[in-house]
């Protein structure tokens, strides 16, 4: 495990964190480990401290990466949502939710991508990005990349600019980085696949 963002919070606390995640082994099928942040979401002061972390790197003066040129948060469907809300608000901009297929009404804007087992698609309400604004991607996994790809795609297409991806836990080894090159990526934490 590497702390990455979290390790400003001190070792003890980054680890404390990093607890809170539970891996299940075989889910949904083997040789899968689901990486569940349901006991870090329960948790406030660690929620807090995940939130405050995720804005370190995206506040003026106290972030290496954007230095607060942050225009929107984008979540991706649906833990992605969990964690954009909050980050949104604490950075003082609005949350757009990237939706999966079928889940809004029309008109929306689309891009269509493949998964290691099979096709998805991921939606944003046509209009509701405003054309050039600059925005801040997050979901909770980083792990082959092709969401989070697509998800840029989409923003791009709306419109807008993807100035980071930002990611609660990125599972090294998988590839997403890779699927990301040339693109600002951003993770609290760094685990084996």
């Amino acid at each position: 495990m590497t702390l990455d963002a979290l390790a400003r919070l001190g070792e003890g606390r980054a680890a404390e964190i990093r607890a809170l995640i539970r891996d299940v082994p075989d889910y949904p099928h083997p040789p899968v480990v689901f990486r569940d942040i349901t006991p870090l979401l329960a948790d406030g002061p660690a929620l807090a401290d995940v939130i405050e972390a995720f804005a370190g790197l995206h506040l003026p003066g106290g972030g290496p990466v954007l230095d607060g040129e942050v225009d929107v948060v984008a979540g991706m469907e649906a833990r992605g949502f969990l964690l954009g809300a909050p980050l949104a608000t604490r950075l003082g901009v609005g949350f757009l939710p990237l939706r999966k297929a079928g889940k809004l009404p029309p008109p929306v804007d689309r891009v269509d991508y493949d998964l290691e087992y099979g096709s998805a698609a991921i939606e944003l309400r046509t209009g509701t990005l405003e054309p050039g604004s600059r925005v801040l991607l997050i979901d909770d996994v980083l792990a082959t990349g092709g969401t989070a790809r697509a998800a840029a795609q989409l923003v791009e297409r709306a419109g807008g600019r993807v100035v980071a991806l930002a990611f609660l836990l990125e599972l090294v080894g998988l590839g997403g980085r890779d699927m990301l090159t040339g693109r600002t990526v951003e993770t609290l934490l760094r685990v084996g696949s």
